[in-house]
Order: structure tokens, then sequence, then C-alpha cells
């Protein structure tokens, strides 16, 4: 039973440990991002653009195969 408690009490020591590093790391500033956010603006229109040509190519192929069999 004694090995259970002090189980415990390390695991909780262990998470104290990692919560203090992550709130330090919070503090330097090491999760903020100022460059990302201004170009993903200018990448999102491109990732859509090719969604759709490829919607477009699916379909003309799919058109194309019809177009195929009926002759």
């Amino acid at each position: 039973m004694e090995v259970l408690y002090i189980t415990i009490g390390v695991s909780i020591i262990v998470a104290l440990i990692f919560f203090a590093a992550f709130i330090k790391s919070v503090k330097s500033g090491q999760y903020e991002d100022t460059y990302t956010p201004s170009v993903r603006m200018l990448f999102d229109d491109e990732l859509v653009i090719v969604k759709k040509k490829d919607e477009k190519d699916k379909k003309e192929s799919k058109i194309n195969q019809k177009s195929i069999k009926n002759n």
C-alpha cells in the first residue's frame, strides 16, 4: 500500500514540473508566432484553387468516360 502512495506522490511532482516548464515557456514567448498568420492568408487561396481545379478535372474525366462509353 505504501508503494501506491509513493507512486501517486511522484506522479504529482512530475506533473507539477511539466506544468511549471509549460508556464515558463509560455511566458518566455516560445509559442508566439507573429509571422505565420500573416502569410497563411496568402496560401489559403492557392489551396482552394487547387481543390476547385481537382474537382473540375474529376468532373471532366467523368464526362469524357461517359462520352467514350456512348460512342
